[in-house]
């Protein structure tokens, strides 16, 4: 079970990202977290691994209270939660069996990393993962030769490195095209679905969050204004989270 609560995040420019948001996401769901851009949805996920510092407010995982958490429970932790990112986050002239690789940093001796060493036996959790995903073909080429739908999978096989119980999908298909988006989605989905991986995943479009989602979480500058089942946003509610302005056709 995942707790967060009267989270609230001030940047120092002022900006409130978060104004008392509180959730509970049990283990296993498959979460999409929907708004504008600048609601709060990166703040959020990054809050809950702390790559960003929450200013008030707890979040408590299986017990564990990551807010409090010194560095050394705080790696600990993190060694438990993927993160994909919106711009993939790859070395782009390493190969893309070394970026999956890099996964396993939080597991492996810190020398292994100096000098580009990984044991056997995480090289071929690589290639497991990468064909999990679709792409083990592409193993020994250089990141940058990929697609970004492609390295985007290659994102999902080093987040699955570190066997992770919770994902952190931070709008992982903003810079996709649509048949492409659908493509990684599905693996998330498989992820949660196969492996009981807990998703938090943010979106642009609630399109995908109905495809997808067990469960919908819209944020509105920074508060939480929907917090239910995807087919229960109705083109009222869609107006609320978006605006009156918003493409109907979206809500389809």
């Amino acid at each position: 079970m995942l707790k967060i609560e009267n989270l609230t995040k001030i940047y120092d420019n002022g900006f409130k990202a978060l104004d008392n948001v509180s959730l509970e996401i049990p283990d296993g769901q498959f979460v999409s977290i929907i708004g504008l851009s600048g609601s709060g949805k990166s703040t959020l996920l990054r809050c809950i691994n702390r790559l960003v510092e929450p200013t008030e407010g707890r979040i408590i995982w299986d017990g564990l209270d990551i807010t409090a958490a010194q560095q050394d429970e705080l790696r600990q932790i993190r060694r438990r939660i993927g993160m994909i990112f919106q711009q993939f986050n790859l070395v782009k002239r390493s190969s893309v069996i070394t970026n999956v690789m890099s996964g396993r940093l939080g597991y492996v001796n810190p020398v292994y990393s100096i000098f580009n060493y990984f044991p056997g036996k995480e090289r071929e959790r690589a290639l497991q993962n990468l064909k999990r995903v679709g792409i083990l073909t592409q193993a020994y080429k250089r990141a940058s030769e990929l697609s970004g739908g492609q390295q985007q999978r290659v994102g999902i096989a080093r987040a699955l490195m570190q066997d992770p119980e919770l994902m952190l999908a931070d709008e992982p298909v903003a810079s996709l095209d649509p048949a492409t988006s659908h493509s990684v989605m599905k693996y998330l989905e498989l992820l949660n679905k196969e492996d009981g991986i807990t998703v938090l995943c943010s979106l642009h479009f609630l399109s995908l969050a109905r495809a997808y989602s067990d469960r919908v979480i819209a944020l509105k500058d920074g508060k939480l204004e929907y917090d239910g089942p995807p087919a229960d946003i109705d083109n009222d509610r869609f107006r609320q989270i978006y605006g009156e302005d918003a493409v109907e056709v979206e809500i389809h």
